[in-house]
């Protein structure tokens, strides 16, 4: 689901109550197109989160931790210069539409009183943050500037006066009694409502429509209000479902008719954190690791075109026996041969005498090219080792890279700073120390993160290659178990139990196969065995290890059920 209107609606109800009245003592841009702020109410910091990514768009209260910059951006110090301190006195919607005004009084550096509106518009990729003067409507900035040619019919520049986004005459379907006119059983669809009402999502008009179908038309607007009690009255049930089509979605309270229910929430906020935890964190880490994926890519293509070529080397060393035969066969006919023949054809005596054409070097003596012959022999055959060898390397080394690539892909943007390290650890990336101070201390490693199996067994996940070594080699307890994909770049997991139960384990296994290159497969094999089973080879690449008496599991890892295990079972 997108968040939509009526989203909107019940999430500025939950902020109205959660974060009204609040002092801001911190103001953040992690992300090119979010802002944090940490604002303090009954005691407590929440950090807000404003959303103006033009696919995941949102207002939230986050518990996800964040990267802040070291330099914080231009618009980040000048929500610092005006709100800095302020007070957050409330939050508003606009009618139904997917536009949140939250009203901030401060004091300017005169020591006198200003009322200002942080403007959050939550519209696909129109979506915007504008720090805007109450009296006047004076922008003040934006996160996202958009100059005259790109939006005629509003500026969206700082100094410009804020003009709203452009009003679609539709209806509120939040009113007491709403406007069903024009809408009949034989035009009832989901297109039809969402160009009538205001602020209705995709799932939302589905639902609407689900739920009409089949109805007498004098009973619609009973079924329509009773849809929308929840929000009205603020009873909402903040639910994660899927739909027929198998896509997993939010809504704020249960839509029995279209989508099945995965779990629930405690609050909105909760309830995208579960949502965007990965989907969001997926983008804010591809925008973040660019530069380390161009590292590890041409690495990657590099020592793949080594083992390329080296294998097409190895493939020629099979011609060997066919140099040593020709040798013996013209030094049992030395003879028959002529200085200054270019060829000679002799009967071969490993196949029955069948007729063997042999080219030779005008240049030599017949025992010249015999010997010619073994010489290539010998050096094919020395060849085999060195290539066997050096094919292993190259071919660890892709492993290792994959491996790499992989970890990016699961990793959250707080991650990255290991992955980082290990490459500089690793030669691949060079460490920056700036002229003439010392070297940097290390930045200590990220946490692993951590699930619940349904009987309430920890599980912990590594996601890179340091916090793997860190959690199996010296975090997790002997008697622990390990679990990890077969021949597959992934996790190291680690149930936190001497005895789990078969659920544990296959739950786990759901966990591994989710943080690993296996992620969208079926039936992706999971070994799992103790911890005291595995072992770290001297002088092997961070998170490479070996194992044996291992069981190995089937599992087919589902997005929905493994979001869900990050919450601790409430009975167990």
């Amino acid at each position: 689901m997108s968040f939509d209107g009526i989203f909107t609606r019940g999430m500025v109800n939950e902020l109205n109550r959660t974060i009204v009245p609040g002092k801001i003592t911190k103001i953040q841009q992690p992300y090119e197109n979010e802002i944090v702020l940490t604002i303090r109410a009954n005691r407590k910091n929440y950090p807000l989160l404003l959303s103006a990514h033009p696919t995941y768009a949102r207002i939230q209260v986050t518990d996800i931790p964040y990267v802040n910059p070291d330099v914080p951006t231009k618009f980040a110090m000048t929500l610092r210069k005006y709100l800095d301190g302020g007070v957050v006195t409330g939050l508003s919607q606009v009618e139904s539409d997917r536009q949140v005004h939250i009203h901030f009084r401060s004091r300017n550096e005169l020591g006198d009183t200003q009322e200002l509106l942080l403007i959050v518009e939550l519209m696909g990729r129109h979506s915007n943050i504008m720090l805007v003067e109450k009296d006047g409507g004076k922008i003040l900035d934006l996160i996202r500037h958009v100059p005259p040619e790109q939006n005629r019919y509003r500026l969206l520049m700082p100094g410009a006066t804020y003009v709203a986004p452009p009003h679609e005459d539709r209806r509120d379907p939040l009113a007491n009694t709403p406007d069903l006119s024009g809408v009949t059983p034989s035009s009832l669809d989901r297109k039809l409502l969402q160009s009538t009402f205001q602020g209705l999502g995709a799932d939302t008009a589905n639902e609407l429509v689900a739920r009409l179908q089949g109805k007498p038309t004098d009973q619609w607007g009973f079924i329509w209000n009773n849809f929308f009690s929840p929000v009205a009255d603020d009873q909402l049930q903040p639910t994660i479902a899927e739909n027929d089509q198998g896509k997993t979605l939010f809504t704020p309270f249960p839509y029995s008719l279209t989508t099945k229910p995965v779990h629930t929430a405690a609050s909105l906020s909760a309830l995208l954190d579960d949502y965007y935890r990965d989907k969001a964190q997926r983008d804010r880490v591809h925008q973040m690791a660019s530069d380390l994926l161009r590292v590890v890519n041409n690495n990657l293509n590099k020592e793949k075109n080594k083992l390329k070529k080296q294998e097409q080397e190895l493939a020629a060393t099979e011609k060997a026996d066919t140099y040593r035969i020709k040798g013996e066969v013209l030094t049992s006919y030395l003879h028959e041969v002529k200085r200054g023949m270019t060829s000679v054809t002799l009967p071969n005596f490993y196949e029955d005498g069948k007729p063997l054409k042999i080219s030779l070097s005008n240049q030599l003596s017949p025992a010249g090219n015999a010997q010619k012959y073994f010489t290539k022999y010998q050096k094919l055959k020395n060849a085999v080792k060195y290539l066997n060898t050096q094919i292993k390397e190259a071919q660890d080394e892709v492993d290792y890279l994959e491996n790499i690539l992989s970890e990016i892909q699961i990793a959250d943007p707080g991650d990255l700073g290991d992955i980082k390290t290990e490459l500089t650890q690793q030669g691949y990336l060079r460490e920056k120390q700036a002229k003439g101070k010392k070297k940097n201390r290390h930045t200590p490693l990220g946490k692993p993160d951590k699930f619940y199996a349904s009987d309430g067994t920890e599980i912990l996940v590594g996601k890179n290659n340091l916090q793997n070594d860190q959690l199996t080699l010296h975090k997790a307890a002997k008697t622990d178990h390990w679990l990890h994909v077969k021949n597959i770049p992934g996790s190291h997991v680690i149930v936190r139990s001497p005895d789990p139960s078969d659920q544990t384990l296959t739950e786990a296994a759901e966990i591994a196969a989710y943080y690993s290159k296996a992620r969208g497969s079926g039936n992706v094999p999971v070994d799992t065995v103790e911890v005291k089973k595995v072992h770290k080879p001297n002088g092997a690449k961070p998170g490479f290890v070996i194992y044996e008496g291992q069981q190995t599991l089937y599992v087919t890892p589902k997005e929905s059920d493994v979001l869900a295990r990050r919450r601790k079972p409430e009975k167990v």
